[in-house]
């Protein structure tokens, strides 16, 4: 098991190593200045938020939220129906798009916020996803997941977020038949996500391509900076933090 996790930069080569933070936040309907501290003290190239608001004055909610956290918008929200990404000053943004997918009547919408990014000389496609709380359109939207990393036309890919099942479901097999399932590659920190006051599922993940190397991924119980009371005061879900080193595009 990783006992630290790497910090984030950029090798002589171009390569860079990123921290990766996947993280419902449920609408910030919980305490958001336990959540910022827990989001600055994890110190993150790239957020991946479910459940950000999507409706009235949302953008106002997210730009306070990065704010918050020391970090930018960098697209998602409302358009993406609930998927939200923050970045630091340190990544380039290349493009971003925010993808409805097909409506189920009766059930919530839901949506992928993606973009493309660069960190020194690494190119990376990002994809924010909260999966559906219906087995068999979990299942479709996870295929609709790995088509949409495939169209990105980059080498090195990165998705993230609340699947709503744990990783024997099938929706979270297919992702993970196709991509690295960074906390069982390399483990730190703590496992299980939710709830956050007593956690006994892991339903939230960070997945890399396969020419990423993982370098630890896991719960951040015992980061410096972040402490039991502000994870269990920011939301209902505990976050999950991956470092992962990003070769150079050629």
């Amino acid at each position: 098991m990783v006992t630290v996790l790497p910090e984030s930069g950029v090798a002589v080569d171009g390569s860079a190593v990123i921290r990766v933070l996947s993280y419902n936040v449920r609408s910030l309907r919980d305490d958001e200045e336990a959540l910022g501290r827990v989001i600055r003290a994890c110190g993150p190239d790239l957020v991946l938020v479910q459940e950000a608001p999507r409706f009235f004055r949302w953008r106002r909610h997210a730009a306070r939220l990065a704010a918050r956290s020391g970090l930018l918008v960098l697209g998602g929200g409302a358009p993406a129906a609930g998927p939200l990404l923050l970045c630091s000053p340190r990544v380039a943004v290349e493009r971003t798009e925010d993808v409805l997918l097909p409506l189920t009547p009766g059930l919530h919408r839901r949506g992928f916020a993606t973009a493309v990014v660069r960190v020194g000389g690494a190119r990376i496609g990002v994809l924010g996803c909260h999966l559906s709380l219906r087995a068999e359109e979990r299942l479709a939207q996870a295929g609709l997941l790995l088509e949409r990393l495939a169209a990105m036309g980059v080498p090195h890919t990165v998705a993230a977020g609340d699947l709503n099942e744990t990783p024997g479901g099938r929706a979270f097999r297919r992702i993970a038949a196709e991509l690295q399932d960074c906390w069982a590659l390399a483990p730190w920190g703590g496992e299980h996500t939710f709830p956050s006051g007593d956690p006994s599922r892991r339903i939230d993940a960070v997945f890399a391509s396969g020419g990423i190397e993982v370098l630890g991924c896991g719960v951040p119980l015992d980061l410096p900076g972040v402490s039991r009371t502000d994870l269990g005061a920011a939301t209902d879900h505990l976050p999950v933090l991956a470092a992962l080193k990003v070769p150079a595009v050629l």
